[in-house]
Protein backbone atom coordinates (compact mmCIF):
# COMPACT_ATOMS: atom_id res chain seq x y z
CA UNK A 1 0.00 0.00 0.00
CA UNK A 2 2.86 2.40 0.71
CA UNK A 3 5.17 1.18 -2.07
CA UNK A 4 5.57 3.75 -4.81
CA UNK A 5 4.23 3.01 -8.26
CA UNK A 6 5.61 4.59 -11.39
CA UNK A 7 3.77 7.14 -13.48
CA UNK A 8 3.06 4.71 -16.30
CA UNK A 9 1.35 2.27 -13.91
CA UNK A 10 -0.71 5.03 -12.32
CA UNK A 11 -1.75 6.41 -15.70
CA UNK A 12 -2.69 2.97 -16.99
CA UNK A 13 -4.93 2.14 -14.02
CA UNK A 14 -6.58 5.52 -13.37
CA UNK A 15 -9.90 6.36 -15.01
CA UNK A 16 -8.96 8.41 -18.11
CA UNK A 17 -12.26 10.29 -18.00
CA UNK A 18 -11.10 12.05 -14.86
CA UNK A 19 -7.49 11.50 -13.84
CA UNK A 20 -4.06 12.49 -15.10
CA UNK A 21 -0.57 11.99 -13.68
CA UNK A 22 1.12 15.34 -13.09
CA UNK A 23 4.65 15.19 -11.70
CA UNK A 24 4.37 13.02 -8.56
CA UNK A 25 0.62 13.46 -8.23
CA UNK A 26 -2.63 12.17 -9.66
CA UNK A 27 -4.98 15.01 -10.53
CA UNK A 28 -8.62 15.23 -11.54
CA UNK A 29 -11.07 17.99 -12.34
CA UNK A 30 -14.87 17.84 -12.43
CA UNK A 31 -17.64 20.17 -13.65
CA UNK A 32 -20.58 20.19 -11.22
CA UNK A 33 -23.82 21.67 -12.50
CA UNK A 34 -23.79 24.42 -9.89
CA UNK A 35 -21.96 25.53 -6.77
CA UNK A 36 -24.27 23.67 -4.39
CA UNK A 37 -23.71 20.42 -6.27
CA UNK A 38 -19.99 21.05 -6.16
CA UNK A 39 -20.12 21.61 -2.41
CA UNK A 40 -22.07 18.38 -1.92
CA UNK A 41 -19.58 16.52 -4.10
CA UNK A 42 -16.71 17.95 -2.07
CA UNK A 43 -18.36 16.86 1.17
CA UNK A 44 -18.81 13.32 -0.16
CA UNK A 45 -15.16 13.24 -1.24
CA UNK A 46 -14.18 14.28 2.28
CA UNK A 47 -16.19 11.37 3.66
CA UNK A 48 -14.48 8.98 1.25
CA UNK A 49 -11.11 10.35 2.30
CA UNK A 50 -11.90 9.63 5.94
CA UNK A 51 -13.07 6.12 5.09
CA UNK A 52 -9.87 5.45 3.14
CA UNK A 53 -7.67 7.27 5.68
CA UNK A 54 -6.07 9.05 2.75
CA UNK A 55 -6.66 12.75 2.22
CA UNK A 56 -6.40 14.56 -1.13
CA UNK A 57 -5.90 18.20 -1.91
CA UNK A 58 -9.32 19.56 -2.78
CA UNK A 59 -10.39 22.89 -4.30
CA UNK A 60 -13.93 24.09 -4.90
CA UNK A 61 -14.61 27.01 -7.20
CA UNK A 62 -17.44 28.12 -9.43
CA UNK A 63 -18.01 25.39 -12.02
CA UNK A 64 -15.02 23.27 -11.01
CA UNK A 65 -13.74 20.81 -8.42
CA UNK A 66 -10.01 20.11 -8.46
CA UNK A 67 -8.44 17.12 -6.72
CA UNK A 68 -4.79 16.21 -6.18
CA UNK A 69 -3.74 12.81 -4.85
CA UNK A 70 -0.28 11.79 -3.68
CA UNK A 71 1.23 9.73 -0.88
CA UNK A 72 3.54 12.08 0.98
CA UNK A 73 5.00 9.32 3.14
CA UNK A 74 6.10 7.48 -0.01
CA UNK A 75 7.24 10.53 -1.91
CA UNK A 76 4.94 9.84 -4.85
CA UNK A 77 2.01 7.73 -5.98
CA UNK A 78 0.89 4.46 -4.39
CA UNK A 79 -1.99 2.00 -4.63
CA UNK A 80 -3.80 4.12 -2.02
CA UNK A 81 -4.04 6.94 -4.53
CA UNK A 82 -5.45 4.66 -7.22
CA UNK A 83 -8.03 3.19 -4.84
CA UNK A 84 -9.26 6.59 -3.69
CA UNK A 85 -9.26 7.87 -7.28
CA UNK A 86 -11.48 4.95 -8.32
CA UNK A 87 -13.86 5.62 -5.42
CA UNK A 88 -14.09 9.31 -6.38
CA UNK A 89 -14.78 8.39 -10.00
CA UNK A 90 -17.58 6.05 -8.88
CA UNK A 91 -19.01 8.87 -6.76
CA UNK A 92 -18.91 11.27 -9.70
CA UNK A 93 -20.79 8.75 -11.83
CA UNK A 94 -23.47 8.30 -9.18
CA UNK A 95 -23.90 12.08 -8.88
CA UNK A 96 -23.84 12.62 -12.64
CA UNK A 97 -20.79 14.93 -12.53
CA UNK A 98 -18.57 15.02 -15.61
CA UNK A 99 -14.80 15.12 -15.62
CA UNK A 100 -12.74 17.96 -17.07
CA UNK A 101 -9.18 16.61 -17.31
CA UNK A 102 -8.32 19.12 -20.02
CA UNK A 103 -8.29 21.86 -17.38
CA UNK A 104 -5.55 20.24 -15.29
CA UNK A 105 -2.08 21.70 -14.91
CA UNK A 106 0.72 22.03 -12.38
CA UNK A 107 2.82 25.18 -12.44
CA UNK A 108 6.43 25.46 -11.34
CA UNK A 109 8.80 28.38 -11.49
CA UNK A 110 12.41 27.70 -12.41
CA UNK A 111 15.13 30.12 -11.34
CA UNK A 112 18.55 29.77 -12.96
CA UNK A 113 21.30 30.74 -10.53
CA UNK A 114 25.07 30.65 -10.29
CA UNK A 115 25.04 30.29 -6.50
CA UNK A 116 21.88 28.43 -5.46
CA UNK A 117 22.64 28.42 -1.68
CA UNK A 118 23.04 32.21 -1.84
CA UNK A 119 19.85 32.88 -3.82
CA UNK A 120 17.51 30.32 -2.34
CA UNK A 121 17.08 31.85 1.16
CA UNK A 122 15.80 35.08 -0.40
CA UNK A 123 13.05 33.25 -2.26
CA UNK A 124 12.19 31.13 0.77
CA UNK A 125 11.72 34.34 2.78
CA UNK A 126 9.90 36.49 0.23
CA UNK A 127 7.46 33.72 -0.71
CA UNK A 128 6.94 32.32 2.79
CA UNK A 129 7.75 28.84 1.43
CA UNK A 130 9.44 25.79 2.94
CA UNK A 131 12.22 23.54 1.67
CA UNK A 132 11.46 20.55 -0.54
CA UNK A 133 14.73 18.68 -0.87
CA UNK A 134 17.91 20.45 -1.89
CA UNK A 135 16.72 22.26 -4.99
CA UNK A 136 13.09 23.27 -4.50
CA UNK A 137 10.73 25.34 -2.38
CA UNK A 138 7.02 24.65 -1.92
CA UNK A 139 4.01 26.52 -0.59
CA UNK A 140 3.17 25.02 2.83
CA UNK A 141 -0.54 25.38 1.98
CA UNK A 142 -0.10 23.51 -1.29
CA UNK A 143 -2.02 26.19 -3.18
CA UNK A 144 0.71 27.99 -5.12
CA UNK A 145 3.38 26.85 -7.60
CA UNK A 146 6.61 25.23 -6.52
CA UNK A 147 9.94 26.92 -7.20
CA UNK A 148 13.07 25.05 -8.19
CA UNK A 149 16.62 26.16 -8.87
CA UNK A 150 18.70 25.21 -11.89
CA UNK A 151 22.46 25.47 -11.76
CA UNK A 152 24.01 27.88 -14.24
CA UNK A 153 27.60 27.43 -15.37
CA UNK A 154 28.08 30.98 -16.65
CA UNK A 155 26.31 34.34 -16.26
CA UNK A 156 23.40 34.89 -18.64
CA UNK A 157 22.16 38.40 -17.83
CA UNK A 158 20.06 38.49 -20.98
CA UNK A 159 18.19 35.32 -20.02
CA UNK A 160 17.92 34.90 -16.25
CA UNK A 161 15.78 37.96 -15.56
CA UNK A 162 12.53 37.13 -13.78
CA UNK A 163 9.98 39.22 -11.93
CA UNK A 164 7.26 37.95 -9.64
CA UNK A 165 4.43 39.65 -7.79
CA UNK A 166 3.76 38.08 -4.39
CA UNK A 167 0.50 39.38 -2.95
CA UNK A 168 0.25 38.92 0.81
CA UNK A 169 -2.13 40.03 3.60
CA UNK A 170 -1.58 43.72 4.20
CA UNK A 171 -0.62 43.18 7.84
CA UNK A 172 2.13 40.72 6.84
CA UNK A 173 3.82 42.74 4.10
CA UNK A 174 6.43 44.61 6.12
CA UNK A 175 7.50 41.44 7.91
CA UNK A 176 7.81 39.64 4.56
CA UNK A 177 9.93 42.47 3.16
CA UNK A 178 12.16 42.47 6.25
CA UNK A 179 12.63 38.69 6.07
CA UNK A 180 13.61 38.90 2.40
CA UNK A 181 16.20 41.61 3.12
CA UNK A 182 17.62 39.64 6.05
CA UNK A 183 17.92 36.61 3.74
CA UNK A 184 20.24 38.51 1.40
CA UNK A 185 17.81 40.55 -0.67
CA UNK A 186 17.91 44.24 -1.53
CA UNK A 187 15.07 46.73 -1.33
CA UNK A 188 15.12 48.47 -4.71
CA UNK A 189 12.14 50.73 -4.08
CA UNK A 190 9.50 51.35 -1.43
CA UNK A 191 8.11 54.41 -3.22
CA UNK A 192 4.74 52.76 -3.95
CA UNK A 193 4.38 51.03 -0.57
CA UNK A 194 2.06 49.77 0.77
CA UNK A 195 0.80 48.92 -2.72
CA UNK A 196 4.11 47.19 -3.38
CA UNK A 197 7.78 47.02 -2.45
CA UNK A 198 10.33 46.14 -5.14
CA UNK A 199 13.01 43.67 -4.00
CA UNK A 200 15.85 41.79 -5.66
CA UNK A 201 17.69 38.60 -4.79
CA UNK A 202 21.53 38.58 -4.64
CA UNK A 203 21.74 38.01 -8.40
CA UNK A 204 19.28 40.73 -9.37
CA UNK A 205 16.09 38.72 -9.97
CA UNK A 206 13.18 40.85 -8.82
CA UNK A 207 10.03 40.31 -6.78
CA UNK A 208 7.38 42.71 -5.58
CA UNK A 209 5.66 42.16 -2.26
CA UNK A 210 2.15 43.51 -2.92
CA UNK A 211 -0.99 44.30 -0.94
CA UNK A 212 -4.45 45.60 -1.77
CA UNK A 213 -3.69 48.91 -0.11
CA UNK A 214 -3.03 52.25 -1.88
CA UNK A 215 -4.23 51.00 -5.25
CA UNK A 216 -7.45 52.97 -5.86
Amino acid sequence: MTDRIDSATASRHADPRHWRVLLRTLGAAFRPADYATGASFAAEIAALAEAHQHHPGLTLSWGRIGIVLTSHDAGGLTVRDLRLAAAISDLADRMGIEGAPETLSVHEVAIDALDIPLVRPFWRAVLGYVDDGDDALVDPTGMSPAYWFQQMDAPRPQRNRIHLDVTVPHDQAEARVAAAIEAGGTLLSGRRAPAFWVLADPEGNEACVCTWQARD
